[in-house]
């Protein structure tokens, strides 16, 4: 029996102006190039839960393949992909059940609108794969296989659920960053966000051995890797932190990872974390002004956090790591003011990557519901326009025109090389002063 895994990667901006701007700011295109090319874990999950006995190939699709064009034959195609390239997913779907191959789906879309992936799959699997999928292939292979799996939210990470992902089906491919998994889901709950919280019961955290063989594991496959950790917010444990990076230093890893603010006040934890290899967080610091963050999570975390954010940048900066400012605009409290506000704190603080987003009510938030219920949604399905930088619904206090405009206007103002090389100096310089030899202190005689 052979299973194809295939995942369906390269999400593309749709907004025509959008997608030429692109083409002349690198940092804004690199930085979906990159995510395009990192593998799929969570297939990569899905392989090593497979039975032993059972083939498995792990295939990624850019694009659907030609109508006419031949397609890998399998007995059994396992399918995941990101909203905004469901549609396509669906698509290739339904070519393989066509051409009579059973489909499965899986994956966060897929677990947020159920009935509408059944339709295109012979079965789908719903939250984790772990406690669903080994079930499925059984069923499969004895001819019984069920319309819906339902798999783990929680204790994924326990001995008798956890797997290491099939790290080797990667080797001998062309990948600069590879994906590790130390975590799922976020305490702070923000609205807007689609990411693991949403198929998780609590936050779960993976133990520091299990993620330092997968680190080695990763290591054997890929030439000098630069790693991604796939989590929501990796360092809310700052003693599970500790531990994980004085066993990571002696690894001599590159690394870059996603985490909250809070990671400044800790200067044993920023040092470990230099010391670790890591070059790089994201840290969705969302908006210029604590105003504009109350609203975002259920107990206005980030709106409380906002007075540290200045000092706590150049902390982590000073530290040898950079920051990667993540903004959302569009936000309910935003007026047209927004982007100059938000120009002017992006010089101020110094931070060498911006990641400007358009707010995006993802299926199955709790900010698509609002919206919806509030009849503010452009229209009720817009998958292909998920990108997180495709406008789709009616801001509160300004207009579509006037997001779309100004989002252009401040990319050109942040991405510009002028504006990126006075950012790179000064965290040069900050990589600088922190690596000078620095002065014995001065004896003093009895």
């Amino acid at each position: 029996m052979r299973i194809g895994l295939i995942a369906m990667s390269g999400v593309r901006v749709r907004t025509k102006e959008l997608a030429e701007l692109g083409v002349t700011l690198p940092g804004f295109v690199n930085r979906g190039k990159v995510i395009a090319s990192l593998p799929s874990l969570g297939l990569l999950t899905v392989a090593a839960l497979t039975p032993p006995d059972v083939e498995v190939e792990y295939i990624e699709f850019d694009e659907v393949p030609e109508a006419d064009g031949d397609l890998p034959m399998f007995d059994l195609v396992g399918l995941s992909s990101f909203t905004a390239r469901i549609d396509a997913t669906y698509a290739l779907a339904d070519r393989y059940r066509a051409m009579g191959v059973p489909v499965v789906l899986g994956g966060l879309h897929v677990t947020l609108m159920p009935d509408e992936a059944q339709a295109h799959a012979d079965a789908i699997v719903l939250d984790g794969a772990e406690g669903a999928w080994p079930e499925l292939v059984r069923d499969f292979q004895a001819g019984c296989m069920k319309p819906r799996y339902r798999g783990l939210k929680k204790d994924v990470f326990k001995p008798e659920n956890y797997v290491e992902p099939r790290f080797d089906l990667l080797k001998g491919r062309p990948y600069n960053r590879v994906t590790v998994q130390t975590s799922r889901g976020c305490p702070i709950n923000c609205e807007f966000c689609a990411a693991s919280i949403r198929i998780t019961s609590s936050f779960q955290q993976k133990p520091v051995e299990r993620v330092i063989s997968e680190l080695r594991a990763v290591t054997e496959v890929v030439d000098l890797p630069f790693v991604e950790f796939a989590d929501d917010n990796t360092f809310v444990n700052k003693k599970w932190g500790k531990a994980l990076l004085r066993e990571m230093a002696p690894l001599n890893l590159k690394w870059f990872t996603e985490t909250d603010i809070t990671v400044a006040d800790d200067p044993e934890l920023l040092d470990l974390m230099a010391k670790a290899g890591c070059r790089q967080i994201l840290i969705g610091l969302e908006s210029p002004s604590a105003s504009g963050l109350r609203g975002i999570d259920p107990h206005d975390w980030k709106a409380r956090r906002f007075d540290t954010y200045l000092e706590a940048i150049a902390r982590i900066q000073a530290a040898g790591i950079s920051v990667n400012g993540t903004f959302v605009l569009g936000l309910d409290s935003h007026t047209p003011d927004i982007f100059a506000e938000l120009r002017d704190f992006v010089r101020a603080s110094n931070l060498l990557e911006v990641q400007l987003t358009v707010q995006t009510p993802f299926p199955g938030t709790p900010l698509y519901a609002r919206l919806k219920q509030t009849g503010r949604l452009l229209t009720d399905r817009f998958w292909d326009r998920c990108t997180l930088f495709d406008v789709n619904y009616r801001p509160l206090r300004m207009s579509v025109d006037a997001l779309e405009s100004g989002f252009r206007w401040l990319a050109g103002e942040v991405y510009n090389e002028r504006e990126f090389n006075r950012r790179k100096r000064h965290y040069m310089d900050l990589t600088r002063a922190r690596s000078a030899p620095q002065p014995f202190p001065m004896q003093l005689s009895a």
